[in-house]
């Protein structure tokens, strides 16, 4: 299983990327910034480059982080690996992916319990149009205000 046309993310897509946009924009948030990682074709190399991200976003003594994922099947493993490093160092995490009816993740871990879905096709399947089951302004604002409440939740010990 990949990636599909319609949650394949056109160039213009990254220059405005509607969650950055949101996260900039929001001034309850001090975004730090963007941690970019590939997917390994090797299991070894999946687990190092989630542990990296995990460490690296502790180091940058961050409280949350949204992790996104455009694709699923095999790429789950490195989502649910990376979401599950940074769950583990005390950092508030939303996960973002395109879910629709397979409804479930091919591994999954205690830090997956808020995951915003992107599809957005009435079938809950990927379809042929391009860029439709991306994520969008309305995605990124459900993303961002989960993540500000699990962060306001996990401070007050809730």
């Amino acid at each position: 299983m990949g990636i599909g046309p319609s949650t394949k993310e056109t160039t213009l897509h990254h220059f405005r990327d509607p969650l950055l946009d949101e996260l900039c924009d929001d001034t309850d948030i001090d975004f730090v910034g963007v941690i970019l990682a590939g997917i390994p074709q090797d299991n070894v190399s999946k687990y190092f480059t989630g542990d990296r991200i995990g460490a690296l976003a502790e180091a940058m003594r961050v409280k949350g982080a949204i992790v996104s994922e455009d694709s699923w099947g095999n790429s789950n493993v490195d989502f649910a690996h990376a979401i599950e490093e940074i769950g583990k160092r005390g950092v508030s995490v939303v996960g973002v992916s395109f879910v629709g009816t397979q409804a479930q993740f091919v591994v999954t871990n205690e830090y997956m319990d808020t995951i915003v879905d992107i599809n957005k096709s009435t079938e809950g399947v990927e379809t042929n149009v391009v860029g439709e089951n991306n994520l969008d302004v309305l995605d990124a604002r459900k993303a961002v205000a989960l993540l500000k409440l699990k962060m306001r939740q996990e401070k007050n010990g809730f």
